[in-house]
């Protein structure tokens, strides 16, 4: 089968993790890699020697846009790991080239603009595939057929529970972490759109209903927004919406605490529970009382959704994991989580625990008062902060797919706040 001739965009951030991937494609003969870029290209001369540039005729550039231009033609697709204020504009020089393009994930986190790149879209050869990686998981599809084979029952209610720690480190390590706009541009950057945008992309994947690779779309939500850290964003966020066919979604993700407290999907049947760990095991408590159990399994993720789209590029699957239309379903449930809360309430400090990074990571947590129990209420009981008496908690508001239109207002009035 003929090696996928790649590019890809970057070589710092989690570019570095593609590189590592297409590394060890490429000793495999599954693809090869033919040129990348970065701005700041004279700073990885470690790690070009490190990835055996030079043996692998590997083409380096400081510019995309003179990477793509220069090599359009010896190449297959284009892996873009970029900030994802940059995706929209590479995402469209990749695919005016003819190029067909890996986009990691999110995609965008402005609806209006992914309404723009599916209309570059149109335009391509080939279909985009965006990196939310965990759909993958042969364990994950196996339930998903279960569930739609009406196993389990009608699906009732899905749910989210995470809470993972990051530092004042973390939100400074680049211009746009945990912003709401830049240079006039929706950025909207927070911990259910990074870290755990896999997760809310695998909670809309639970509640699809029109095959395996479906997704629910939200027809509203109600929502209530926070920040512990010293950002222009939200770093912890309560919702509750309701799909098109009425199943109920429970999302609680933060990372306003000092240590990893949970991360699980649930997914509550008539007939069974459903709880899928990431990156852990997945179990089904029947009502009768049988259980069964069973690991997930999410190792290698990257690579082997890399080598699902070139197997789709060489015409031996009929579609990508997860097209960009595909990633409508997250984007406008995560911007109706903005309109719905309509304000960012910062956390008093009195109900915040400040600690230092004891590996040495730099910077310091910032731990909301109780958040582990007032997740696991939400989740359990749909109660919002404010609605559990929760003293550092201020109600939000609801809003309907509707309101999306007024994303913009809404989010610069944060900004005036």
């Amino acid at each position: 089968m003929a090696a996928i001739r790649v590019g890809i965009i970057g070589m710092g951030g989690f570019a570095g993790s593609h590189h590592g991937a297409v590394m060890g494609l490429e000793e495999r003969g599954e693809c090869r890699l033919v040129c990348t870029c970065d701005p700041a290209m004279a700073r990885f001369a470690e790690r070009r020697a490190k990835l055996a540039f030079e043996r692998r005729g590997v083409r380096v550039f400081d510019d995309y846009v003179t990477m793509l231009d220069t090599c359009r033609d010896e190449l297959d697709m284009v892996a873009i790991p970029t900030p994802v204020p940059l995706h929209a504009p590479m995402h469209r020089a990749a695919v005016e080239r003819g190029l067909a393009v890996y986009l990691e994930k999110p995609p965008t986190l402005h609806i209006g603009e992914l309404e723009a790149m599916l209309e570059i879209e149109r335009q391509a050869a080939r279909l985009t595939q965006v990196g939310f990686n965990f759909i993958i998981e042969q364990a994950r599809q196996a339930l998903k057929r279960r569930i739609l084979d009406g196993e389990f029952g009608k699906v009732l209610t899905v749910s989210f529970c995470g809470l993972i720690p990051r530092t004042s480190a973390y939100f400074g390590r680049s211009n746009w972490a945990a912003r709401l706009m830049m240079d006039g541009r929706l950025v909207l950057d927070s911990c259910i759109g990074n870290a755990m945008a896999h997760n809310l992309h695998n909670i809309l994947f639970w509640c699809g209903q029109d095959g395996v690779l479906s997704w629910g779309r939200a027809t509203g939500l109600r929502a209530e927004c926070y920040r512990a850290h010293d950002v222009e964003g939200l770093d912890t966020v309560f919702f509750e919406a309701e799909t098109e066919q009425k199943i109920r979604i429970r999302v609680a993700a933060s990372h306003a605490c000092d240590r990893d407290i949970a991360r699980y999907e649930t997914i509550e049947c008539e007939k069974a529970t459903l709880t899928v760990a990431t990156r852990g095991d997945w179990e089904v408590a029947f009502r009768d009382g049988r259980r069964e159990a069973g690991e997930t399994d999410g190792d290698a993720l990257l690579s082997r959704n890399h080598e699902a789209y070139y197997r789709y590029l060489r015409g031996e699957a009929d579609r990508p994991i997860t097209r960009l239309a595909d990633s409508r379903a997250f984007v406008e449930c995560y911007d109706l989580i903005y309109v719905a809360a309509g304000a960012i309430a910062s956390i008093p400090d009195a109900f915040i625990a400040r600690s230092p990074d004891a590996k040495g990571g730099g910077g310091e947590f910032a731990a909301a008062r109780d958040l582990d129990k007032v997740a696991e209420t939400f989740v359990a009981t749909g109660r919002l902060p404010s609605e559990q008496g929760v003293p550092w908690a201020v109600p939000g508001g609801s809003a309907g797919v509707g309101d999306l239109g007024r994303l913009t207002e809404v989010v610069e009035a944060m900004m005036g706040g």
